[in-house]
């Protein structure tokens, strides 16, 4: 039964957000509230108290500055679509939706820069691009639907990660809303801005220091041209040794993804982009630039693969094959979708090196925990996806599915890697950390996120554990339907 006092407090908390942003802009009832209940990780969920969806940094500034004088956490939320429960509400909490706020304030091909609010969709950017002759180069398979200030959050890469860098190396500058509501502004739009630099504190901080309002990116000439290589392999080991030698050469490819026949076979059944359903593996390779650059490093990356075991190339001649063949890799998650009622992706990271022995046992746990998964990665810097299927109707599939997907993460640490390349820590991740991180390393984290967030009330409960949990509670799981334990101090 809800405490009387807490009923009050909401309608309390309800009437000043309306107040600031206006009734139509205050989801309360849980009819409403319900499509909040998570990110695309859906195991874990929480109805939150109230959705709030401002539209100006006014408007964000009001609202965290109720809750830092009510002590009630805000959860910032982009589209949604992220795997690591990093957007999950927190029950007596506010969400802070920045749907509302997708315009792109300005967009200077001279400069060749764009200045974009929070919900501004990452595709939409290099769309808007499109007629100077620019895009924005990071790419999440999302990137129809993620929004720039999810990215940021997160550091979202994407299948061109390799060449172009991650969200981090393409944003110059990010201002947003501290907990004290004070605006705050880092980077710049010329470089070697003064001061310390703090972007790479923020980006990929999971919305745990500050509430980010606007961001500044860098728009990157398209390339003229563009071709992809589809190269199959009888193992996975070949596979990731030709990897080792692309990598190794001079070469630079713009994409380098790797997908096992399980990934394939989904894929093909669903989009129909020509895989070689019949090998232990394939591997995209693309190369852009002009049309000179692109045919002398297809030739050089032809040479290489089948130097290295592939069985059978094919390269796209023409701009739609070449999107044909990345449609495979772009639906794979969606392809996941089709051939089970739900999938848990993973997002470890290993060295190059260690990817076949990964993948070795990874096929171990498929047998161990009796579920199947499906391997795409980001071959390139070695950022693995694995798609483990289960049926969350079944008894007891949820908690197998959940225990395999930790011991790959584990697996990740044991071969000199990290539990997450690009996802997030989120809720997913807690115990993780605990096995990759000490005590002493903790205790810096505690601090940066006392110094921006002293009141604790900016997505508390994500990102990193704490101290306490990891000694007293080591391996214990997040509860889908439960709050952390209390006792526990937030981070």
């Amino acid at each position: 039964m809800n405490d009387p006092a807490d009923m009050i407090d909401a309608e309390g908390l309800i009437e000043a957000m309306v107040e600031i942003v206006g009734p139509e802009w205050v989801l309360y009832d849980p009819e409403e509230t319900r499509a909040y209940a998570s990110d695309a990780l859906t195991a874990y969920r929480e109805i939150p108290r109230v959705v709030v969806l401002p539209n100006g940094e006014e408007e964000i500034v009001a609202i965290v500055n109720i809750c830092q004088q009510r002590q009630i956490p805000i959860v910032p939320r982009g589209a949604g679509t992220g795997l690591s429960g990093g957007a999950r509400p927190i029950r007596e909490g506010v969400v802070l939706s920045l749907a509302r706020m997708n315009r792109i304030l300005a967009l200077d091909p001279e400069a060749a820069i764009a200045i974009l609010e929070p919900g501004v969709r990452n595709l939409a950017i290099s769309e808007a691009a499109f007629p100077h002759g620019l895009f924005y180069a990071p790419d999440p398979s999302s990137q129809i639907a993620c929004t720039i200030g999810g990215n940021v959050n997160e550091n979202a890469g994407g299948v061109h990660c390799l060449k172009y860098g991650l969200t981090l190396h393409n944003v110059l500058q990010v201002r947003g809303i501290l907990s004290s509501g004070e605006v705050f502004e880092c980077g710049g739009q010329t470089p070697d801005s003064p001061g310390l630099d703090l972007l790479p504190l923020l980006i990929g901080s999971e919305g745990m220091l500050m509430i980010v309002t606007e961001v500044t990116v860098r728009l990157l000439p398209r390339p003229t041209h563009a071709k992809v290589v589809m190269a199959s392999f009888d193992s996975i080991e070949t596979c990731a040794h030709a990897v080792a030698a692309i990598i190794s050469s001079s070469l630079i490819p713009a994409g380098l993804e790797m997908m096992d026949q399980a990934a394939t076979r989904a894929v093909e059944d669903y989009v129909h982009a020509g895989y070689d359903c019949e090998a232990a593996a394939i591997l995209l390779v693309e190369s852009d630039g002009s049309k000179t650059e692109v045919d002398e490093e297809i030739a050089e990356i032809k040479e290489i693969l089948l130097l290295n075991g592939s069985r059978s190339l094919v390269v796209s001649e023409t701009e739609e094959e070449r999107q044909r063949i990345w449609s495979g890799r772009k639906n794979a998650f969606p392809a996941a979708g089709r051939v089970a009622p739900e999938y848990y992706c993973m997002d470890g990271t290993v060295p190059r090196r260690q990817m076949a022995p990964l993948l070795a046992h990874i096929a171990q746990l498929e047998k161990h925990y009796r579920l199947r998964c499906m391997n795409v990665f980001h071959a390139g810097d070695g950022n693995m996806h694995p798609l483990i299927l289960f049926d969350g109707k079944i008894m007891g599939e949820w908690a197998r599915a959940e225990a395999f997907g930790n011991a790959i993460l584990e697996k990740c640490i044991e071969l000199g890697g990290t539990v997450t390349g690009e996802h997030g820590v989120g809720v997913e991740k807690l115990d993780s950390l605990c096995l990759q991180f000490t005590d002493a390393e903790r205790e810096v984290f505690h601090a940066l996120k006392k110094v921006f967030d002293p009141l604790r009330i900016l997505n508390p409960d994500k990102g990193i554990p704490s101290l306490r949990r990891c000694v007293e509670h080591g391996r214990k799981r997040v509860d889908a339907q439960k709050r952390l334990p209390t006792n526990l101090e937030h981070f």
